[in-house]
């Protein structure tokens, strides 16, 4: 059964401005994330998606930003480079208070946008 659902758009060339502050990428990237980030010929595109992946959780969540911070979710990569968020703690007691128990996540890049959908399975 679906437990929530969150989708986010993200504009690249915002993403690019901003990432001009490295302040902005220690608080909201992980170290992997930013990692993952420097590894890609288009960061900014991959910076806006992981971005929206984390707005779209935390919109399913219905909460937003508060309970959990931006670095309380984080985005791996598989082998093939499907995206999926890495669970701790904070983000798996958030989930459970949802009755969700796994979450998929889905990110898409077009133009200048990035998209990230978000589903809470329980």
């Amino acid at each position: 059964m679906i437990r929530g659902l969150g989708c986010d758009l993200c504009a690249i060339p915002r993403m690019e401005k901003i990432m001009v502050d490295g302040r902005f990428l220690t608080r909201y990237f992980t170290q992997g994330e930013r990692a993952y980030i420097a590894a890609r010929a288009r960061g900014a595109q991959t910076a806006a998606g992981i971005f929206a992946a984390k707005e779209a959780l935390v919109k399913a969540l219905g909460t937003g930003f508060g309970p959990l911070a931006p670095a309380d979710v984080e985005i791996t990569h598989d082998a093939s480079g499907a995206p999926a968020y890495l669970i701790n703690e904070k983000t798996r007691a958030a989930l459970q208070s949802r009755g969700a128990g796994q979450v998929f996540l889905s990110i898409s890049h077009d133009g200048d946008y990035a998209l990230a959908t978000a589903v809470l399975e329980g």
